[in-house]
């Protein structure tokens, strides 16, 4: 057998060595050339009675991060084929037979009569942690980037080669069903007590511990594959499985609003799988991944979350021909809430962080955030002390201006004032080395016009994070009129050192993310002021799949900001260009009622001290009309939701703001979650149909206004039978591991 993939060695125990270490990749991924070997592989151990057991392990500085999901896309194109030449039931049948492959594979080394041991370090996820679940003993290294789970969920997916089978075996149902619909990564102590692994030991000594088992009196036979075996939570028909499944499914409704079909199949397969014989109900799981698998939500979720995710954190969007930026120290100007977040992160990520405030108190608080932020993943065991004082080692808080001169990147984060920023520009530049890079924070000002303030504009680039910034993954990277390749360059190996995701964005107000965000908000200030109550146009918001509603997003984002910002719009654009009845909604609860949002406790929900928020009963005082909710359309509402922020998607496309579909999609389910099962707004238009989507949005525009009407580049998709992803196909590079 040619070892490409797996290296082998049989020792004088007849224990077979199986180093997993893929040539050509960082990370090691079960694409179909390693099934294939894998495949091979077993069939060698189960015939050579010289191989007495095996123990797998990596080869790479972590295990694996799981499938190759581009090969599952390939079997969704497979699907495709095969209905269009034979028909919908044999298409389901040839996607049956090749999705159930790698948990056959599984169910081979798990009933092959040897015992098979795993040595894991680095991240076990996916189809990698499945493998491990099908091994008779696993060994875990107790370092700290050791993680091992099934986060197939957050794909649109649930685990399909036995995975969900199994674990509803290891663990009571109600623990089972926590695990896979969170998809969460485990610690290995955590995993120890799960008893999802075995023995956890340093790393340099997983490999021996798990040889020392299998020279022992290792046992190659599952519990569940044993006579007498029992359920870990009992049988489902039976108290604790009354006490289980009624209520997860009242949970998955309420968390998912049933957007998710893999959720719903997950829960089917635990509830049927556990009623059956271990072989029967990997069937039965086989059957309904592949039908998961053939869902548009999995396509588009697959794509957008994994394939194109990947690509743009591989810097698919980065000058060519740029050397990388040697990026050791950061900058930040401005030692705020933002500014403070900036610092962490950098810190965090192991560079050496220089917190600007106008006085030495200003900057220490900056740097108290970040003990805080730290000081909490100590308390919660992911962090140790010694990374506390490492972290907060690297960061410097200074009034001084001269402690910047030998950053290779800063980042402006001060007040939301074109004169203020002016003037931290010039601070910074009269001490900033040649070849450095000058980042602007802005969230609403056009980056090309704060540049105008600058001596070196080639070197000026926005660097646009979303609040709180530790915890939000997107970051737009705004090119400014005469932002040159090497600054945009450096703006993103930057943002790829924090582990960030990055779009670009071409400069104009409101960027990318803003514009729709302010979309969606105005079209819940509409819903409100037109009489909508505001519970309902929360609730509604929620079920087409957005994490919050309008009216909560505000509160957090602050209703005066709000209002600043259609203050600003209505003073350079014109009155035309605001709504009317947001502006008076808006000035109302400002100004007359003194409610700014979540940071005065008073917004459109009322936060009180250590309780729960609630909706602000003076709302509905505000409304002058009141409509019935019975007698409203939910649907309508819905979509008035979500095509207005697809709309707005739509017009950055055309104008040039978005030059890559994929970072359209990426952005907006990143950046303010936009109904994540669609793929994001341009993946939601192609699944409709742009033709769809047109007259879906005429239909609105019709009846609600101007906003509403289809752009012309979408009005021309619709006419010739095109698509975003058709037209605009973004250049493919190779994804690696889920």
């Amino acid at each position: 057998m040619t070892e490409t993939n797996f290296k082998t060695e049989l020792d004088a125990d007849g224990i077979l060595s199986v180093v997993w270490d893929m040539p050509g990749r960082s990370m090691n991924v079960l694409s179909a050339d390693a099934i294939l070997e894998l495949s091979g592989l077993v069939d060698r151990v189960i015939a050579e009675e010289a191989v007495k057991g095996v123990v797998i392990s990596s080869g790479k500085k972590a295990f694996s991060g799981g499938a190759d999901l581009t090969m599952l896309e390939g079997i969704g194109r497979l699907y495709a084929r095969e209905k269009a030449q034979n028909g919908e039931a044999a298409a389901a049948g040839v996607v049956f037979e090749e999705s159930r492959k790698l948990s056959q594979l599984y169910r081979r080394i798990e009933t092959s009569g040897k015992p098979w041991a795993i040595a894991l370090h680095g991240v076990c996820l996916g189809g990698a942690f499945e493998l491990a679940l099908a091994c008779h003993w696993r060994v875990a290294a107790n370092d700290a980037s050791t993680r091992v789970g099934l986060p197939e969920v957050k794909v649109g997916l649930f685990p399909g080669a036995g995975g969900t089978t199994r674990v509803a075996r290891m663990l009571p149902p109600q623990d089972a069903l926590q695990m896979l619909m969170k998809g969460e990564q485990i610690r290995p102590d955590k995993a120890r007590g799960m008893r999802l692994v075995d023995e956890v030991a340093p790393k340099d000594e997983i490999v021996d511990r798990a040889k020392a088992w299998l020279k022992g009196t290792p046992k190659a036979v599952k519990p569940w594959d044993e006579k007498g075996f029992k359920l870990p939570g009992g049988p489902v028909w039976s108290k604790p499985g009354f006490m289980t499944f009624p209520p997860a499914n009242a949970i998955y409704r309420r968390e998912t609003q049933d957007n998710y079909p893999a959720i719903r199949a997950m829960l089917q397969v635990v509830f049927d799988g556990l009623q059956l014989p271990m072989d029967l109900a990997l069937t039965v799981e086989s059957r309904h991944f592949a039908k998961v698998l053939r869902s548009p939500e999995a396509a588009a979720m697959i794509r957008t979350l994994f394939v194109s995710m990947q690509e743009l954190n591989k810097g698919a969007r980065r000058p060519a021909g740029v050397p990388e930026a040697a990026i050791r120290k950061v900058g930040i100007v401005g030692a705020g809430f933002m500014g403070a977040g900036v610092g962490y992160v950098s810190a965090q990520a192991g560079l050496e962080v220089v917190l600007v405030d106008r006085d030495q108190e200003a900057a220490d608080k900056g740097k108290e955030f970040a003990r805080k932020l730290i000081s909490d993943q100590v308390a919660k065991g992911r962090a140790t002390g010694a990374d506390r004082d490492a972290l907060l080692g690297r960061i410097t808080a200074t009034p001084d201006y001269a402690a910047l001169s030998d950053c290779d990147l800063v980042i402006e984060a001060v007040f939301e004032d074109p004169k203020v920023k002016a003037e931290v520009i010039a601070k910074v530049e009269a001490v900033l080395k040649d070849g450095a890079t000058f980042a602007s924070n802005t969230s609403t000002l056009p980056i090309s016009g704060l540049a105008k303030a600058s001596k070196r504009p080639e070197h000026f680039v926005g660097i646009h994070f979303f609040s709180p910034v530790e915890k939000m993954l997107l970051v737009e990277v705004i090119e400014g009129e005469q932002t040159g390749d090497r600054a945009l360059a450096a703006a993103l190996d930057y943002v790829r050192a924090i582990k960030k995701t990055p779009i670009v964005v071409k400069d104009s107000r409101g960027f990318f993310a803003n514009r729709c965000v302010i979309a969606y908000m105005l079209e819940g200030h509409l819903l409100l002021t037109e009489g909508v109550p505001a519970a309902m146009v929360e609730n509604v918001a929620k079920q087409a799949g957005m994490p919050v509603g309008p009216l909560s997003l505000n509160d957090e984002v602050a209703l005066d900001l709000g209002l600043k910002i259609v203050n600003a719009t209505k003073a350079q654009l014109g009155p035309d260009a605001v709504n009317p009845a947001q502006e008076k909604l808006l000035r109302t609860l400002v100004e007359t009622e003194g409610r700014l949002g979540r940071k005065n406790r008073k917004g459109f929900y009322d936060y009180p001290e250590g309780g729960k928020k609630s909706l602000w009963p003076g709302l509905a005082d505000l409304q002058e009309t009141k409509l019935d909710p019975e007698a409203l359309d939910v649907t309508e509402i819905r979509h008035r939701l979500l095509v207005t922020q697809a709309l707005e998607a739509a017009r950055t496309v055309e104008e040039g703001v978005i030059t890559d579909v994929r970072e359209a999609d990426v952005g907006a389910i990143l950046g303010f979650g936009f109904a994540p099962f669609t793929g994001g707004p341009l993946s939601w238009i192609d699944g409709m149909g742009p033709k769809a989507f047109v007259a879906l949005a005429e239909g609105l525009a019709a009846k609600h206004g101007p906003r509403f009407a289809p752009n012309a580049l979408l009005k021309d998709l619709a006419a010739k039978d095109d698509t975003f992803y058709g037209r605009f196909a973004p250049t493919k590079a190779p994804a690696e591991a889920a």
